[in-house]
């Protein structure tokens, strides 16, 4: 009979077991585990019910259903998987959050991460013809996190036509398009001109999508190189 006790007990206390073992790993509450034996050791998490973060508690993100988190996760994983281990412990990201409706301050986002809990969170629903370009666009800025001194944003801004000026910040401006323009002129996308950071990660993801950055368009040249150059600096294994 005690045996019996005990077994139901561990039924009943496994899951916040587990909820409260995430919350001390990475700080945000509400998750469960949905994938942790992967090949170069990320960690997969889902919202089971939204969640608030941040000092003002205005980071928020929802839970999604198992339906969409199977089909969202296999696309995830596919890309993420093209990062090694040794790589990924480079740049201090361990850690995957998949949930929907990704806010903050009340303005939707693809992904927000945090070099310093090694974790990404991921807005599942976000917008189908970017989702998985995005996906590498925020693993950049994981690493830009983590490496500000090889991705030096001077450097990066000399590159672009004499006069030209990024905004203060990426919310502080009205350029949100990520299509991928026709006629480049030194930029891949609207949003590229927001600030140096977010013009890195969309030539970041470029590359990584396999999207042809033009052969005559110098200042995207330049700006390849220096992604690829400085990326080999923090991983001289990387595969591109």
């Amino acid at each position: 009979m005690n045996l019996i006790k005990a077994f139901l007990l561990l039924i009943i206390f496994i899951t916040p077991l587990k909820a409260n073992t995430i919350y001390n790993l990475i700080k945000i509450p509400n998750l469960e585990i949905y994938e942790i034996n992967t090949k170069n050791k990320l960690k997969y998490f889902y919202a089971a019910r939204p969640f608030r973060l941040g000092t003002q508690k205005n980071i928020v993100c929802s839970d999604s259903n198992k339906k969409d988190l199977e089909v969202k996760y296999k696309i995830i994983h596919k890309n993420l998987s093209r990062y090694s281990y040794d790589f990924l412990k480079k740049i201090n990201l361990k850690y995957i959050v998949m949930c929907e409706n990704l806010s903050i301050s009340e303005l939707y986002t693809a992904g927000i991460p945090d070099n310093v809990m090694k974790t990404l969170i991921l807005d599942i629903k976000f917008n189908e013809d970017y989702f998985e370009r995005v996906i590498h666009h925020e693993v950049f800025h994981v690493m830009h996190l983590q490496h500000k001194e090889v991705f030096n944003e001077e450097e990066w801004m000399d590159f672009n036509k004499k006069g030209f000026q990024y905004a203060d910040c990426s919310t502080c401006t009205d350029k949100i398009d990520l299509n991928t323009y026709i006629d480049t002129d030194g930029f891949l996308t609207e949003y590229s001109k927001t600030t140096p950071s977010e013009d890195m990660a969309e030539v970041f993801s470029h590359i990584m999508f396999g999207i042809n950055i033009p052969n005559n368009d110098s200042i995207l040249q330049r700006k390849k190189e220096f992604i690829i150059k400085n990326i080999l600096r923090v991983d001289k294994t990387f595969k591109f």
